[in-house]
């Protein structure tokens, strides 16, 4: 069994401390190049609660609550940033926003057909398995699996006795949010 980090050394083997000992494993020289950078990530507050957007190759491809420990801003989450900052003032988000999210084909299915919701507007659950194919609970399944919500809008769809689920932010009262502030937003350019 090895030692733990703090149990003392056993008898022979050196003494603990800032000095390498022999019982200490060489520095690893490759360290830049085996370890990848972190992903390119920035971080915003929002009125649903700290947003980090995350990019890879120019698209983004996720979207967490929380704030992230690694800022390193590229343009495309600079204009990702922005966009959701217009959005919460009452702008749509745009059409343009280069978004790869890692997922299977039916999920990507999903999430194509998400993006065909209009702001203000929601789609039941069986909806969206009339338009994809599947049923309610692997359109639901999607969802859930959504990694940049908001830019693709699980928000937008309903369970058939109610809201359904929402795992971002603060769940239902983050998703009840985001379809009041566009359904402001869209009886703002009714009018």
């Amino acid at each position: 069994m090895l030692p733990r980090l703090e149990d003392p050394p056993a008898p022979g083997q050196g003494q603990a401390g800032p000095e390498r000992g022999e019982n200490m494993a060489p520095l690893d020289r490759n360290w830049p190049t085996r370890y990848p950078r972190p992903m390119p990530a920035l971080s915003m507050h929002a009125p649903v609660g700290d947003l980090t957007i995350f990019a890879e190759d120019e698209e983004i491809v996720a979207l967490e609550w929380g704030w992230g420990s690694v800022q390193d801003p590229s343009p495309v989450l600079l204009r990702a940033k922005a966009a959701l900052e217009a959005y919460f003032d009452g702008a749509a988000l745009p059409d343009d926003l280069p978004l790869k999210p890692a997922g299977t084909a039916y999920r990507q299915k999903v999430w194509a057909a998400l993006r065909q919701i209009p702001a203000g507007q929601t789609r039941s659950y069986a909806e969206i398995a009339r338009v994809v194919g599947g049923s309610p609970r692997s359109v639901g399944g999607a969802n859930a699996a959504n990694p940049i919500p908001i830019f693709i809008p699980c928000h937008r769809v309903l369970g058939s006795a109610g809201l359904g689920g929402y795992s971002g932010g603060e769940g239902l009262a983050t998703k009840r949010a985001l379809l009041d502030l566009e359904k402001l937003q869209s009886e703002g350019t009714d009018q």
